[in-house]
């Protein structure tokens, strides 16, 4: 059985997880925490980042969007929604994560990063009908979902009173959905003592 090494609110696991439920495949689930990182995962991939999947001993896939290509059994996504999601995961989260925690970026004005976000944002507006790839949810929205999330909530009265009915549509249907709910369910911190917690969507 596949195990997965995931932090619950990091938006790179949470889209690995939502993958691996929607796809119904088990797997055993070790939550961890990023500041004392279990020797046991940085022996298998050195860089200590999450989401890790190890699907086999010969197999393992220590990249979010990998993980999800394998659950999703897609080795090659439409180049259009390969644009997105490298929009998403460069431009939108540096300027993201500046505008999240202004503090540790004092280079440029936490209002410039929101800017920059909106228009990531803007597109997203129009190319929602109701999800990114139409009438179904699709990888895309995975892909891109946690991190509109994690932009929603830094000022999330702001958030709210943005001209983009459609992004707020599909981000709160999204967030309320049952898929999400199961998702984003806390589980204590693995150790190699604990009972091993196995995730199934069946």
């Amino acid at each position: 059985m596949p195990i997965l090494y995931s932090f619950r609110r990091c938006p790179y696991a949470i889209r690995a997880r939502l993958a691996l439920y929607l796809s119904k495949i088990s797997h055993g689930h070790r939550e961890i925490d990023l500041k004392n990182k279990p020797i046991e995962m940085l022996t298998m991939s050195p860089k200590g980042t999450v989401p890790i999947l190890i699907v086999s001993n010969d197999i393992l896939l220590e990249e979010s969007l990998d993980i999800m290509k394998w659950a999703f059994k897609i080795p090659n996504l439409d180049s259009k929604d390969t644009l997105l999601i490298e929009e998403n995961d460069t431009r939108f989260k540096y300027a993201l994560d500046r505008y999240k925690y202004p503090g540790r970026y004092p280079v440029k004005d936490d209002l410039d990063y929101q800017k920059e976000c909106i228009e990531f944002l803007r597109k997203i507006e129009n190319r929602l009908s109701p999800f990114l790839n139409g009438n179904n949810i699709s990888f895309l929205d995975l892909a891109i979902f946690p991190f509109i999330r994690q932009f929603s909530m830094v000022d999330s009265e702001w958030f709210k009173e943005l001209p983009y009915p459609h992004v707020k549509m599909w981000l709160s249907s999204l967030t309320e959905s049952e898929l999400f709910q199961n998702v984003m369910k806390k589980y204590p911190l693995w150790t190699l003592n604990n009972d091993p917690i196995i995730i199934s969507s069946y």
